[in-house]
């Protein structure tokens, strides 16, 4: 499974972006592997719940699903408020938000239009993740900058008040 520039390796159970092993647990990448193979469509936290802990298991689900989604959030670099590859749904479960594509071993080699369409996406969900931290990264420095301008008028004032 590829979306945006990371692969998703079931067989090693790695997930990868641009050939490089990005470091993820086991139930994280479990949940990671279900909300991409559900790509577009919300998962309910009942279906994460069957997915990630077997029948009788006794583990605080909230808290367990609440680390995997930061695991996950950080080995994507998805938080932030810039979240580009999944969604939340509050108090229903999340959504993952990009494209997926599925390559089936012993398929054979895709056609040319099917690795320029991946390739097209691979490039478009990136542009769109950087465009969005280039965003935060603005709105952060205006917000800097205002606070340094504020506090310098405060100085200024309180000199010229004491004169």
């Amino acid at each position: 499974m590829t979306f945006g520039d990371f692969e998703l390796d079931l067989d090693a159970e790695e997930l990868r972006r641009g050939g490089h092993r990005v470091k993820l647990q086991p139930q994280p990448f479990k949940l990671l592997v279900l909300l991409a193979s559900h790509a577009g469509h919300p998962v309910g936290r009942d279906e994460i719940r069957r997915h990630l802990w077997p029948e009788g298991t006794f583990v605080d689900f909230d808290q367990g699903v609440n680390f995997c989604m930061k695991q996950i959030r950080e080995a994507l670099n998805d938080g932030g408020g810039h979240n580009v590859y999944i969604e939340t749904i509050p108090r229903r479960g999340y959504r993952f938000r990009v494209p997926v594509a599925v390559h089936r071993p012993g398929a054979g080699p895709r056609g040319s239009g099917a690795s320029t369409t991946m390739r097209l996406q691979k490039i478009l969900w990136t542009n769109i993740a950087e465009l969005r931290m280039a965003e935060t990264r603005r709105r952060r420095g205006t917000i800097i900058g205002f606070i340094v301008l504020f506090v310098f008028v405060a100085v200024l004032a309180l000199l010229l008040i004491r004169k």
